[in-house]
């Protein structure tokens, strides 16, 4: 696989828009769509919710990291789990081949959205809330971020149309 940079990665907290935001934009720019939670559940034949409550958190991120570092994709938009921050080599080797867009959207907006959070199969520890979560998570993101978007009162395609916006300002990166 060449480093061509021809995916579009989303990273951010459950509830930010990953998925949705990831096939409006795989249709608007002609690349495929991949969501890595459905590939993790696919291969484990079970939830991520079910994963989480038989063999715990650490289990799922070490899934998560393996099916990331299979990830052999070019012109797609893959939209990871919310998790997939914790684990620098899959995130090094999905930069490799894309550019990584952080979609930041505000707690009280995820609060809102996420109502299932104990339940939503999250790569979490036992004891940590929301708040806690979007903390220790939002470095991470920022870490990794190729390009931010902001996404605090936008529609779902209105930040797509800022994604291709970023993309178009860099001259280094493959125009949609």
């Amino acid at each position: 696989m060449a480093s061509d940079k021809s995916n579009i990665i989303l990273i951010g907290m459950p509830g930010s828009g990953k998925s949705t935001i990831g096939i409006l934009m795989a249709k608007q720019t002609g690349r495929a769509f991949v969501d890595t939670d459905v590939l993790i559940q696919t291969a484990q034949g079970r939830s991520l919710q079910n994963i989480v409550d038989r063999d715990g958190y650490l289990v799922l991120r070490r899934i998560e990291e393996e099916i990331l570092l299979k990830l052999d994709v070019h012109n797609h938009v893959i939209a990871t789990g919310g998790s997939a921050v914790y684990s620098s080599s899959a995130m090094k080797h999905l930069k490799t081949y894309g550019i990584v867009v952080f979609l930041l959207v505000d707690l009280a907006t995820l609060k809102e959205r996420v109502t299932d959070y104990e339940t939503r199969g999250l790569a979490k520890q036992p004891d940590q809330n929301l708040d806690d979560l979007f903390v220790e998570r939002c470095a991470l993101y920022r870490k990794y971020a190729d390009i931010t978007i902001d996404c605090i009162g936008l529609t779902h395609e209105e930040v797509g149309n800022r994604i291709i916006e970023e993309l178009k300002k860099g001259s280094d990166r493959r125009v949609p």
